[in-house]
């Protein structure tokens, strides 16, 4: 359990106000967040329960909104603060793939995308549509499954890419293992996916797979050029 010290007559409040926001703790800022604590607990007790009961701050990221509330001193407003300062530190982290901004790599996928995925306990699979100069029309959320898969067909994924206007497109997926490794079933799907888009006119310029902190991009990898036999990259 993380425990709060240094100068104890100042609060976390006055700390921040006298030495800046990195002088204080982990526990110190979300007693800062959180306000205020409960009739049975001071805050500074309130939060160092929930961050042991997280594990850390990345362990924050994963509770859910019920899982917050059932914390001893927190609720429902409280939830909701803390829910509200992960997502601002995940915008903070991410570059938003910008609709005027042409698309030069994985690494600019990965850059917009990979902060959003990280700590998401589901599959995500999703459609970034583009323009002719590979620029983005719109982000596509094509399925949500389960811990280990995201099962989607040909129709599903290019029925809301046709919609959009697309000229290309690159397809992107979480792995929330943390390894960003294709599987067999991802290789295959890729596969397919590509051969509906020579089908369509629609190029798939590349498929990214988001593992934690890193991903695989297929085209970068040389296997997308195998699956169309045009080896398009963005």
């Amino acid at each position: 359990m993380q425990v709060i010290s240094d100068a104890p007559e100042l609060g976390p409040r006055e700390r921040l106000a006298l030495y800046g926001r990195a002088a204080l703790s982990d526990a110190e800022l979300l007693c800062v967040l959180l306000g205020t604590g409960s009739a049975a607990l001071p805050v500074a007790q309130v939060a160092c329960r929930l961050l042991a009961q997280a594990g850390s701050l990345q362990g924050l990221a994963k509770l859910s909104l019920a899982e917050l509330e059932a914390q001893s001193g927190i609720g429902a407003t409280k939830a909701c603060r803390v829910l509200a300062a992960v997502e601002l530190a995940v915008r903070m982290q991410s570059r938003p793939l910008e609709p005027r901004r042409a698309i030069a790599s994985s690494r600019d996928v990965a850059a917009a995308l990979s902060p959003r995925f990280m700590d998401e306990p589901r599959e995500h699979f999703l459609a970034v549509a583009l323009d002719a100069k590979n620029q983005p029309l719109c982000q596509l959320t094509i399925g949500i499954g389960g811990l280990t898969a995201c099962a989607v067909l040909p129709a599903d994924v290019f029925r809301p890419v046709i919609q959009a206007a697309a000229v290309s497109v690159i397809f992107v997926h979480n792995h929330p293992s943390g390894d960003p490794t294709p599987s067999e079933a991802d290789v295959a799907i890729t596969e397919r996916l590509c051969r509906a888009g020579e089908l369509l006119g629609i190029g798939v310029l590349d498929h990214v797979v988001l593992g934690g902190a890193d991903y695989f991009s297929f085209a970068d990898a040389g296997i997308l050029a195998g699956l169309t036999g045009t080896g398009r990259t963005p």
